[in-house]
Order: structure tokens, then C-alpha cells, then sequence
């Protein structure tokens, strides 16, 4: 894959910058292959989910898909651009609401799940923001509940980062990203009170991170 223009600026708040990221995520054959992974990782049968970081609800939507139990789904996101291109999708869908949550604040407000799956959002916050997130999520999730957080996460090295940007086509870093190793993230999680907590799968810095309710 040959690199592509530098990320756009202007953050998330940018028209620029989304139409770029989901035109991106729309050809990267990892990213679906990661995806698959997650989907199939899933309950038989849950019926109410949170999506963390929602963007234009294409996770959201695929886990309606894959499981035609859920009848609720609260997917959340900071970004208007974002927010208009789910609400979009989800018109008329009255199993979907669309709403605009940053992940930086409390989730706890948004009430208990069965699973709380997130697309490529949680590394742009910052690492102690990261483990309280989890621990929100430990206490959010139903008896037998499941987390999976499909991940940009750090390289072992800056050589392994920089092969790992330019075979996803990229130039340069997003300057919201805040990566950080599988190995600590599978720990702050097992610290939030999750079991069962394992990377279920990883090409290079993408990762599928996971963990159960303690509860069951």
C-alpha cells in the first residue's frame, strides 16, 4: 500500500477529517478482519448494547446484524460530524440512540449493558482516563456481560510504529492519538475487575482487547 495525503487537520469537529477516516476505515482489509473477530466474540444473544465512540455507526450497525436479539443500543460520540452521519444511518431505527457523550466524562449515567464494544476510540484518551473508562465499564456491564475495545494500539519499537503507518497507508501519527501497549491495557483492565481478559487478536498496532463481568 503506497502512503496516502497526511492526516487532515482540525480534529474531529473537522468534515475534512471524518470523510477521510471513514472513507480509510471503508478499504482497510485489517480493520475488517478485526472486526469479524469481534463480531464473532459476541454473546448469542445480548439485547442491550453501548457503543463507545460510535463515529458514523458502522459497529453498531454490524452488531445489529450479527445479532438480531439486541433490541437496544446507546451509541455515543463527541464528534457532530460524526453524530450527523449516525443519526443518518440509524433514521427511523428505533432500536438505536445516537448520542453525544465525550468520552472523557463518566459513562455511568448511561445505565448497564449486556456488551460495550468500541471501534478505534479509546487511544485518543489519556492513560488514566483509560483506566477509569474501564473500571466504568466493569461496573456497567451485566452479570455475564462482555467488553471488546477493537484497538489502535503502541508498537514495541518507533521502527515497528512507523512500518505499521505506512502499511496502513498513513504519513504521520493523528496528533489526538495516545497509544498505549496491549500488554498495560490487558492489566488496567483485569485491575477495572474484568475476567477473562485477553487480546483476542492483533496485526501489528491493531488489537481486539477483551474481558467479561466478574459477575455471572
Amino acid at each position: 500500500m503506497t502512503p496516502e495525503s497526511p492526516t487532515p487537520t482540525g480534529g474531529w469537529a473537522s468534515e475534512e477529517q471524518v470523510d477521510w477516516y471513514v472513507e480509510r476505515l471503508s478499504r482497510l482489509e485489517q480493520e475488517r478482519t478485526g472486526e469479524l473477530v469481534l463480531l464473532d466474540a459476541l454473546a448469542d444473544a445480548p439485547q442491550r448494547v453501548l457503543d463507545l465512540g460510535c463515529g458514523d455507526g458502522h459497529l453498531a450497525a454490524a452488531v445489529l446484524e450479527a445479532r438480531p436479539s439486541v433490541n437496544d443500543v446507546v451509541a455515543v460520540d463527541r464528534s457532530a460530524p460524526m453524530l450527523v452521519r449516525a443519526r443518518g444511518r440509524f433514521a427511523g431505527d428505533s432500536r438505536v440512540a445516537v448520542m453525544n457523550h465525550d468520552l472523557g466524562d463518566s459513562i455511568e449515567r448511561l445505565g448497564r449493558f449486556d456488551v460495550v464494544v468500541s471501534g478505534f476510540a479509546i487511544h485518543h484518551l489519556e492513560h488514566w482516563r483509560k483506566r477509569t473508562l474501564f473500571e466504568e465499564i466493569a461496573a456497567s456491564l451485566s452479570p455475564g456481560g462482555v467488553f471488546l475495545n477493537l484497538e489502535v494500539v503502541a508498537s514495541a519499537t518507533p521502527t515497528l510504529h512507523q512500518e505499521f503507518l505506512e502499511l496502513i497507508g498513513r504519513t504521520d501519527d493523528d496528533p489526538e492519538d495516545r497509544l498505549a501497549p496491549v500488554e498495560d491495557q490487558l492489566v488496567w483492565m483485569r485491575s477495572a475487575g474484568l475476567t477473562e481478559v485477553d487480546c483476542l487478536w492483533r496485526w501489528r498496532g491493531f488489537a481486539l482487547l477483551v474481558g467479561q463481568s466478574a459477575t455471572v
